[in-house]
């Protein structure tokens, strides 16, 4: 996890360290040559100053590019461990993710859902990971969004395993026109993984970029809308 970002920061440093010893070693060496050749020039015929004058200002202009490179991953750095604490800061958290799939646990698996106007009928459709429809409910929604509860039990009354479950909601208004309706999934954060170069979550079984959070919420202070029903009175 964070190992892997320290040994890709490790071997760009020892890079890094690498060209200044050379650049340091150039440059003295440099020096020593245009010394020799001050001390041994011939008076009739001195040496060109303008030439050695620039390269003078280009191993300075090369000097203060590393001194440049070395304060912008200072500043990197700082600015990745404070996004991996803010990462870490998510443990614990129930977050909302966008896509359909969530993770059933014991008897919860939780979807949020957003209707972009009033659902008269709503058909909500859940599948296992294996793609089989395992509990269908009908119903109606308000517009705006809100959040659906599943107990883990299929339309036939047979409790079904942990997992991934993917949920789908398709709707129409009184008039009969479609009316969309997107989802989301809903869980806690157990874990942050830094290997991948960018911050990934894991919720139940699945991870995810942290870039794919669009809320954040503790648990404890969660008041979930009305589930929808089950004798079409479902309710946002």
């Amino acid at each position: 996890m964070v190992d892997g970002v320290s040994g890709s920061s490790s071997t760009n440093n020892s890079a890094l360290n690498g060209s200044r010893q050379t650049i340091a070693q150039n440059f003295d060496t440099f020096l020593s040559i245009l010394t020799t050749q001050l001390k041994n020039q011939n008076p009739l015929d001195p040496l060109d100053t303008n030439q050695f004058t620039q390269q003078l200002v280009q191993f300075t202009g090369v000097e203060q590019q590393l001194k440049t490179n070395t304060f912008l991953e200072s500043l990197l750095a700082s600015t990745q461990t404070a996004g991996r604490m803010d990462a870490v800061g998510y443990i614990g958290k129930q977050v909302t993710i966008s896509g359909k799939t969530t993770q059933l646990s014991g008897t919860n698996a939780m979807w949020g859902y957003n209707a972009e106007a009033n659902v008269a009928n709503a058909n909500i459709t859940i599948k296992n990971e294996k793609g089989d429809v395992v509990y269908t409910q009908n119903g109606s929604l308000n517009m705006g969004a809100g959040v659906f509860t599943w107990d883990g039990i299929s339309t036939d009354g047979q409790p079904q395993p942990d997992g991934l479950y993917t949920m789908q909601i398709e709707g129409t208004n009184l008039s009969g026109k479609a009316v969309k309706v997107t989802t989301s999934s809903i869980g806690i954060v157990s874990a942050v993984d830094f290997s991948s170069g960018q911050p990934m979550v894991t919720v139940g079984a699945a991870k995810v970029p942290l870039s794919d959070v669009s809320e954040v919420r503790i648990p404890d202070a969660v008041t979930p809308p009305a589930t929808p029903g089950k004798d079409d009175e479902t309710k946002a």
